[in-house]
């Protein structure tokens, strides 16, 4: 499954998880800079991406509308590019097996405590 990060993650994370997660995208490759989220959303219904993000807006339209898309919502606050594709790299069977499997609509990923 790909992945289209949104603008709120680094365009970096993209080539930091290629191995994982090939055809993956960010926003700003698709030419959905600053694009509202429903267009954002579209893109990936019709191209057949997950949405990851890091703040709740996607994660409530999923509740709303369902999937697909699905989204992982990264749960991180501020934090630095190497962390979050830490946290996206140590719990990729746990991403893998919500990208494929069961009636999910939204992933919360956060650093444990």
């Amino acid at each position: 499954m790909k992945l289209l990060f949104d603008e709120n993650l680094s365009p970096r994370l993209v080539l930091a998880i290629a191995d994982l997660f090939p055809g993956s995208r960010h926003v700003e490759d698709c030419g959905l800079l600053s694009e509202p989220d429903q267009q954002v959303w579209r893109y990936a219904l019709e191209n057949g991406f997950a949405i990851v993000a890091k703040d709740s807006d996607f994660a409530g339209m999923s509740r709303l509308l369902g999937s697909p898309p699905k989204v992982i919502w990264l749960r991180v606050g501020n934090c630095t590019t190497s962390r979050a594709e830490f946290l996206i790299s140590n719990l990729r069977s746990r991403v893998q097996d919500f990208l494929t499997r069961g009636a999910e609509h939204c992933l919360v990923l956060k650093h444990p405590r």
